[in-house]
């Protein structure tokens, strides 16, 4: 085993954010104490690599000792053959050992007393800004929340993307930046270090390349790595279903959210998961800006039914894992979580009072019919988002903080013919044509005696002890 380093920023007050990690140390590593080969053959033929292969495996991956080719088809094994929860929990924690590893435990407020932090991971949908408003609301009742997001990539956003709509606001965070900010605010929103779990970054890249990016051995430990390493005490994970999301049915999410929940359990992180719909766009907006201004009514009380109902609920396992007893909603209505969401933007040099940037162009797609919005499909709508400049193709690719969607009725609602169904929003006229294309079919409108049945928000709460 590697020597073990611990490096530290200590913020005013004494209390300490530590980097744990195992670096990876060539006089001690021997690329010569398992083969790659066996490894494939192993996964090939249904066996179970065990915690040192493991460990060996990403250390000489990371290192470039083990091949693309190699690993392409070691990834192409376990899609095949799947995994077993011990194995998927030593492979992950053989990912966390190649990089860094935060831990809070040391974290305190103005007075002395221990803060504690939870996490939230979503797996991803369209118009899903539910971590906006989440982390100042958790933050607002004493939880610090250390929020590493990413990017937008395809017909998902990305949290630090919208965030990055406000004027001024800042996605890289120091070490004694977050620190300082969590004890004095309570919750950061950032992207992550580039020393955090660096074989997730070489393997994610590799199994978008081939056809392997369905497995939920993989999946799961991509997600969980990252976030263990991330270094909260708790985690809330909202794994998304339907047409919107990664997983399209029910029964792939669960079995996703109970690997996902095991291995954070495994890794001594309180881990629980809500199953949660995204047939249909979350909210009445898919984009940027458009999307922070949605969050900012559910941090004045207002916004969109489920945008609040997900929020909080999101928010209650979250304070509920924290150790404490309280009603999210009361902070919405008493303008606290507000107040937190200000502090936390000034603290990452944004204006929360500056006027977020507008489109130079709209264009509304009427409704056909007159009668009751039965089906309008989130991947659709998140297609349109992404061709109006909204979304990337390929990680480096700019976006528009301007494009996006607003919806002007959800299923369920009645609707009139030629009134407003979509709004689209975008700096490039000349996108509004495939966007149109992309909802071709995406929306249907049925009398209005139909009796429409509508899935729920939140299908189901996997916890470690349903495992």
């Amino acid at each position: 085993m590697n020597p073990q380093r611990r490096s530290a920023v200590n913020g005013t007050d004494g209390a300490t954010a530590a980097f744990d990690h195992e670096a990876f140390n060539p006089e001690a590593f021997d690329p010569e104490a398992f083969d790659a080969v066996d490894l494939i053959r192993c996964k090939r033929d249904r066996g179970e690599l065990t915690p040192a292969q493991s460990r060996w495996l990403m250390q000489a991956y990371t290192a470039g000792v083990v091949a693309d080719e190699q690993m392409s088809a070691l990834a192409m094994a376990v899609l095949l053959n799947g995994m077993t929860r011990a194995e998927t929990a030593a492979w992950t924690e053989a990912m966390i050992a190649t990089g860094e590893r935060m831990n809070f435990s040391g974290l305190t407020d103005d007075a002395g007393t221990r803060l504690p932090t939870v996490d939230k991971h979503s797996t991803g949908g369209v118009g899903d800004k539910i971590t906006l408003p989440l982390a100042p609301l958790v933050a607002s009742y004493g939880v610090a929340v250390p929020q590493v997001s990413g990017r937008g990539l395809g017909h998902t956003g990305g949290t630090l993307d919208k965030l990055e709509s406000i004027p001024g606001w800042q996605a890289e965070v120091s070490t004694r930046q977050m620190l300082n900010q969590l004890r004095q605010v309570g919750a950061v929103v950032a992207a992550a270090g580039e020393g955090l779990v660096p074989a997730d970054r070489k393997l994610y890249a590799l199994r978008d390349v081939t056809g392997t990016v369905e497995s939920i051995p993989l999946v799961a430990s991509s997600i969980m790595s990252k976030k263990i390493a991330e270094g909260a005490e708790s985690l809330v994970l909202d794994v998304k279903t339907g047409s919107g999301a990664f997983m399209k049915t029910s029964e792939d999410a669960a079995e996703l959210a109970r690997t996902m929940v095991a291995l954070g359990t495994d890794a001594g992180v309180r881990t629980t998961a809500l199953i949660t719909e995204m047939g249909t766009p979350l909210g009445r907006s898919a984009g940027n800006a458009v999307e922070v201004a949605e969050a900012m009514e559910v941090l004045a009380g207002g916004g969109p039914d489920d945008v609040v109902e997900l929020t909080c609920a999101l928010a209650a396992e979250m304070l509920a894992s924290a150790g404490v007893d309280a009603d999210p909603a009361e902070h919405l209505r008493n303008g606290r979580a507000m107040d937190t969401w200000r502090a936390m933007i000034r603290a990452q040099g944004g204006d929360p009072e500056a006027p977020l940037p507008q489109a130079k162009h709209q264009h509304t797609i009427p409704a056909p019919d007159s009668g009751v919005l039965t089906h309008l499909d989130a991947y659709a709508v998140g297609i349109a988002a992404w061709r109006l400049g909204a979304g990337r193709a390929r990680k480096e690719d700019p976006v528009s903080s301007v494009a996006g969607v607003n919806l002007c009725a959800k299923p369920g609602d009645t609707v009139t013919a030629g009134a407003p169904l979509l709004t689209l929003h975008t700096d490039d006229p000349s996108r509004i044509a495939r966007a149109e294309q992309a909802l071709e079919g995406a929306y249907q409108v049925a009398c209005q005696e139909t009796e429409l049945k509508l899935p729920p928000l939140i299908h189901d709460r996997i916890t470690a002890e349903a495992l």
